[in-house]
């Protein structure tokens, strides 16, 4: 027999704290405990294999160049150019999904990208001409009817450049940025595809992000039209692991993650309660952020042979740059960025130059010498521990408001049910200053699927609150802040 929907948590009191003093917010529920590694999730990125990254980096590469412009060139060598890169990642979409019975639905998004499209923007001289733009993706259908809609995404984009952005016939191998991307993309469908999820999975590569984000503002507008219910967008972009020689600074335990605080869709009147309310740091992309990290410690912990963690930036990106991680931001979905720790810039945008013999100069171009592959698989299974870790889980609680009709040193919450099979809802919270979750209440879910009404005694004017929904087998599904 399940509790009744309003649940008072005033009997469950604790032994107080050996760190902090008698504060009613450590003084009711328990210490945060880290997640749990599902085996079945661990076998299948355990498949993820730095071999197969390899010859996925090495195929890019040999296409000489995927410049977005080199769609409309017509002399250039067979085999060559961006629309020939489509077509191979097609195919590698296709040849996955034969392997596991016809389980990818696997798509192409092609436009014609015009510059009247870009008129105003920074990147409007990038197109200078109407230019046919592919985007190419592959969506494994969840298994729970109620769940099927929902959606996480994991994307790279597989145009390269080289020093002149404008010239699509010059070499530009685009190792790094971003075929290894694309790599993490294709590796997590091939490890993924083997399993079955209640909810749904994309993966994909895009194109024109070098042009101004194109591809994947395409998508993502599309995305929107058609009322996608995208939960978490991963994208990974220069996630190579450069092997500069003599760059000691390099760290290959971890991956940074870029996150938004105020999400850059919100309104003015949205953006004025989450200053108003302290919710600067708890945004939807934040909350994709802590659970990469949190995943990350279930996966591969500090203990492990190979530990690798997702180590959190509260900024949309890096200084000067972009992603398409910003496009689905725009569009009002939860996006983040992954990127290695420490760039090299002459292995970025640049044309390929070899100095001379004898010279200090270095090396230039973004050559699949400088990718680290063991790296990359180390991204991709985070990446795929995630969207796995989130697929699984029931979803996210909806409409998770606090009550603030009157004062009181308590906290009223009210939200309607996840969408998938809830075992029970983990009431979180923290300290203002605290950056991650450190305090959980376990929530029973009413019976008949009714909405929760639960006061705690634990003032909202002193902490930060999150409602997550976690399943039987406890996959925990993203945080969502009142």
């Amino acid at each position: 027999m399940k509790i009744a929907p309003f649940l008072l948590l005033c009997a469950t009191v604790l032994a107080p704290s050996t760190t902090f003093s008698q504060a009613d917010f450590n003084l009711y529920g328990h210490p945060v405990t880290p997640a749990s590694a599902d085996p079945a999730i661990q076998r299948a990125i355990a498949a993820i294999d730095p071999s197969r990254i390899h010859l996925t980096i090495q195929k890019l590469v040999g296409f000489e160049t995927r410049n977005t412009l080199s769609s409309m060139e017509q002399d250039l060598p067979s085999g060559t150019g961006i629309e020939a890169a489509a077509d191979w990642i097609f195919s590698q979409f296709e040849d996955i999904s034969k392997q596991c019975g016809g389980c990818l639905d696997v798509k192409r998004d092609t436009f014609v990208a015009d510059p009247a499209s870009t008129a105003g923007s920074s990147w409007a001289n990038r197109i200078p001409k109407p230019t046919r733009i592919t985007n190419v993706y592959a969506i494994l259908r969840g298994t729970d009817p109620a769940q099927v809609k929902r959606l996480v995404l994991v994307t790279g984009h597989y145009d390269s450049r080289a020093t002149n952005v404008m010239d699509p016939h010059v070499t530009s191998p685009g190792a790094n940025d971003d075929a290894s991307g694309v790599a993490v993309s294709l590796e997590c469908a091939r490890a993924l595809s083997k399993m079955q999820f209640p909810s749904s999975i994309v993966f994909v590569a895009v194109a024109g992000e070098e042009q101004g984000l194109v591809g994947s503002a395409h998508l993502a507008k599309f995305a929107k039209e058609q009322g996608w219910d995208l939960e978490a967008v991963l994208n990974n972009d220069i996630v190579g692991g450069n092997t500069t020689p003599g760059d000691t600074l390099q760290l290959k335990d971890r991956i940074r993650v870029f996150a938004e605080g105020v999400p850059s869709a919100a309104t003015p009147e949205e953006a004025r309660k989450i200053r108003a309310l302290g919710g600067e740091n708890d945004s939807p992309s934040r909350q994709i952020a802590r659970s990469m990290e949190e995943i990350g410690t279930a996966y591969f912990p500090a203990s492990s042979p190979a530990p690798f963690d997702a180590w959190i930036v509260s900024r949309p990106d890096r200084y000067l740059r972009g992603g398409d991680h910003s496009s689905f931001n725009r569009e009002g979905f939860a996006a983040v960025r992954l990127t290695e720790w420490r760039e090299d810039y002459n292995h970025q945008h640049q044309t390929i130059v070899h100095p001379v013999a004898g010279s200090s100069d270095p090396v230039m171009g973004d050559l699949i010498e400088f990718v680290d592959f063991n790296y990359v698989a180390k991204v991709a299974r985070l990446n795929a521990a995630t969207l796995a870790t989130l697929a699984s889980s029931p979803g996210m609680p909806r409409k998770v408001v606090i009550d603030t009709a009157k004062l009181e040193n308590g906290t009223t919450f009210h939200w309607e049910p996840a969408p998938g099979k809830v075992d029970h809802y983990e009431l979180l919270w923290r300290d203002t200053i605290a950056f991650d979750w450190q305090f959980v209440q376990s929530v029973p879910p009413p019976d008949g699927g009714a909405p929760v009404n639960l006061t705690v005694p634990v003032s909202k004017d002193n902490v930060i609150f999150g409602v997550r929904a976690v399943d039987a087998a406890g996959h925990r599904g993203l945080v969502v802040a009142p």
